[in-house]
This record gives C-alpha cells, sequence and structure tokens, in this order.
C-alpha cells in the first residue's frame, strides 16, 4: 500500500490496527500522524487518546500492554512509538530487551479500541526479520523517502498554490537552492513568502533572493553552481558574503571539496547508468541535490573534476600548515578554476 491509498482508506474510515511509517522525511511522517488524528479522534478527546513511546527506553511488552488496556474516558487511542532498532538493521542498542514476540501475538487478535503507530526515522527496514514480515501482511508499512527533483518542484508549486500564491518561472528553483530541501524549512520559507505577496500575488526570483536566507552549505551550493557556469563575479560575490558572516575559510574549502566530490561521484554513476535514485540511495543524498549535481556534472571532464580535487586537497593542506593565508589561498583557487 503506497501513501495515498492509505490516506485514502483512513479518510473512508477503514483504519489498520497498526502502521509502520518509515523513511527520512519526517515532514511527511508528522502529515500523516496529524491526519490519523484528525480522522480518529475528536479534539476534545486527544489529551486521553494519544500516548507516545520511545522503545530506546521503553520495552516492546509494555507498549503492547497499553494497546490491550482499554482507553480511560474515550472509545479509542492512537499509541505512537518511537523505534530504532526493533524493524532496522544492526544490533540493538541499550540495554532494554524488546520481547517482539509480543508484538506478533498481538497483530493476531488486536484491540479494537488501540491504534499503534510505530514511527522508524530510517532509510531501510530490515526485510529480513520476522516482525516486518508479520507487519507486511497484518498491518500497514510505508515510506516516506525523500522527494525526487521533478517531484519537489512540483510540491513547491503545489503548496505555493494552496496558500494563494503564484510562483514565476525558475522561482520554486531558486527556493530549493536557498532554503535547501527539507519540507519543514521549505514550508516556512513559502508561509513567509505569501505573507509577503499577500493573497492571489506573485512571488519572483527577487522576492526570493530577498527573504529567504541561504545556509552556509546552500551558499556554498550556489558558489559551485557559479563556478559550473562561469559566473566568476557572483562565486567571489558568495564568497566574500561568507567571509563577512565570518565562516572559516577552512571550513568553507571543506564544503567545496564536499560539493566537487559529489560532482565526480554522481558523474561515474551516471556513467555507469545508475538512475537519480539509486545515486541518490548510495550516496545518501536527496534526489533533488543529486539532479543539479548532475546538471553540474555535465559542464565538467571527470579529469578536470579530480585535478580540481587534487588542488583543494594541496590548498588543504597549504591552509593548515600555514603556508598560504587562507582567504588569499582561496581566492587563487576561485581565480585559476577560470583557466
Amino acid at each position: 500500500m503506497d501513501i495515498k491509498t492509505a490516506t485514502k482508506a483512513i479518510k473512508h474510515g477503514d483504519v489498520s490496527p497498526v502502521y509502520l511509517l518509515y523513511g527520512l522525511e519526517k515532514y511527511q511522517i508528522k502529515k500523516f500522524t496529524s491526519l490519523l488524528e484528525e480522522q480518529l479522534l475528536q479534539k476534545e478527546d486527544r489529551d486521553f487518546a494519544i500516548v507516545n513511546y520511545d522503545l530506546a527506553d521503553t520495552p516492546l511488552q509494555v507498549v503492547i500492554e497499553e494497546a490491550e488496556t482499554v482507553p480511560f474516558m474515550v472509545p479509542r487511542k492512537l499509541i505512537f512509538v518511537r523505534d530504532a532498532s526493533v524493524f532496522t538493521a544492526g544490533k540493538e542498542g541499550g540495554k532494554i530487551e524488546h520481547r517482539v514476540e509480543a508484538l506478533l501475538e498481538y497483530m493476531k487478535n488486536p484491540a479494537e479500541y488501540s491504534i499503534l503507530i510505530f514511527l522508524v526515522y530510517h532509510e531501510k527496514l530490515d526485510e529480513r526479520k520476522k516482525v516486518v514480515k508479520a507487519l507486511k501482511t497484518d498491518g500497514v508499512v510505508l515510506a516516506f523517502a525523500p522527494l525526487g527533483g521533478e517531484e519537489l518542484l512540483g510540491w513547491v508549486t503545489k503548496e505555493t498554490k494552496q496558500r494563494g500564491c503564484v510562483l514565476t518561472q525558475g522561482t520554486a528553483e531558486a527556493l530549493i537552492r536557498n532554503a535547501g530541501t527539507q519540507l519543514q524549512t521549505l514550508t516556512a520559507e513559502l508561509d513567509k513568502l505569501c505573507l509577503y505577496a499577500g493573497e492571489g500575488g506573485t512571488i519572483d526570483l527577487d522576492t526570493v533572493e530577498q527573504l529567504v536566507a541561504r545556509s552556509t552549505e546552500q551558499n556554498v551550493f550556489a558558489l559551485v553552481e557559479n563556478i559550473a557556469n562561469l559566473r566568476l563575479e557572483q562565486a567571489l560575490g558568495i564568497f566574500y558574503e561568507l567571509l563577512k558572516q565570518r565562516e572559516e575559510p577552512i571550513k568553507i574549502a571543506a564544503l567545496i571539496t564536499r560539493q566537487f566530490r559529489i560532482i565526480l561521484q554522481v558523474k561515474e554513476l551516471a556513467g555507469q547508468s545508475y538512475s537519480q535514485q539509486q545515486i541518490a540511495s548510495q550516496l545518501s543524498l536527496h534526489p533533488y541535490a543529486v539532479k543539479i549535481a548532475g546538471e553540474q556534472a555535465r559542464k565538467f571532464k571527470s579529469g578536470d573534476l579530480r585535478q580540481i580535487l587534487n588542488r583543494l586537497a594541496d590548498l588543504d593542506f597549504q591552509m593548515k600548515t600555514g603556508r598560504i593565508e587562507k582567504v588569499l589561498g582561496l581566492e587563487l583557487f576561485l581565480l585559476r578554476l577560470q583557466n
């Protein structure tokens, strides 16, 4: 079952006794849990009808006991359980002993007044585990992966329209490049932009540049983008702005190195016919970051990228040993990229 199907089922009153929500997109998971609360509970019941546990400090069997206990003063309760080991690969951490058999037994005859929702903020589940297989059969397992490049752009456009505003061409990309790919951050920035534009207003590139501040990482991302497009003046402008913000030159150089390394990795994997999603998974990156890195990679030869990384390694050594003044070293590196 996918998220859309599960959402429709809940709205029609078809609710599973056990849900397993996993993935790195916490904002989307939060939206789904809010939907469960809104659809299944009355507002006045929520103080008594919502229970939270963390398996880092509570045994799984205690959670099952809670699920089997009749709720107090409310007809139904939602039990949210945060987990980091029962459903994922690797050894279980901590001193808590979880009796997974208790959950397996419970799923054979779940209480009609309890809904168990397990929250697993990991990219993957351990498909070999019996409990994961059982949940896929007797419960609902939903994956919340980061949105792909085009999906993310579509999401931004849709969210803007829902707020009664319009984006000019290229503004969605500019917003993502300034604010990053986290949906929670993008939501806050869209709220701000639409409040500024007003009902029916238009948000353009200048508005994004004025109102959406870039993080250091996003500034370096833009700096490398300007380098890739041979816009030296803009690249130096971003560099000087980072210095005004008291960013350490060695840190800036490290972030530039990271971005060029990603560009090279994306170029090589794409050359081996890996898909954007496969590359994102392989490099633990957001799909949109892979999309942009892929566009940047087309402007460099693999040999040139390796040469740039070698220069950056040499620059790092010189800055850390005092053989070159740090700001001057980075300026010279940026200027030489155009040659």
